[in-house]
């Protein structure tokens, strides 16, 4: 019933820039905690960002005061904003939603920051 996808993944060079957007469908992110995860390749899915339903974020120490979890309810719409990109950034960037007891996950975007 619920579908996350993912969007707005791409090259960049390294110091740059990307937006990552997640939006959802059957459900709603008003009440619920949101997070981003990435994996790279040969390693194993790490949790990167969330923000809980009251607006409490949280970052990963190799993210922090780089990256910048948001939503926008009205849109059902949840956001990743990437600044200072490094090349160990590269991965798949996937969209996770937290309903109750259950986990639904996106099929990710890929980030590639070149040196």
């Amino acid at each position: 019933q619920v579908q996350l996808v993912e969007s707005g993944g791409g090259l960049v060079q390294a110091g740059g820039s990307l937006r990552l957007s997640c939006a959802a469908s059957g459900s709603t992110f008003s009440d619920n905690v949101m997070g981003w995860y990435r994996q790279a390749p040969g390693k194993q899915r790490e949790w990167v960002a969330t923000q809980s339903s009251s607006g409490y974020t949280m970052y990963a120490d190799s993210v922090k005061g780089r990256f910048t979890i948001s939503r926008d309810n009205a849109k059902n719409t949840v956001y990743l904003q990437m600044n200072s990109l490094k090349p160990e950034d590269t991965a798949d960037y996937y969209c996770k939603l937290v309903v109750g007891r259950n986990d639904y996950w996106g099929q990710g975007t890929q980030v590639t920051v070149s040196s």
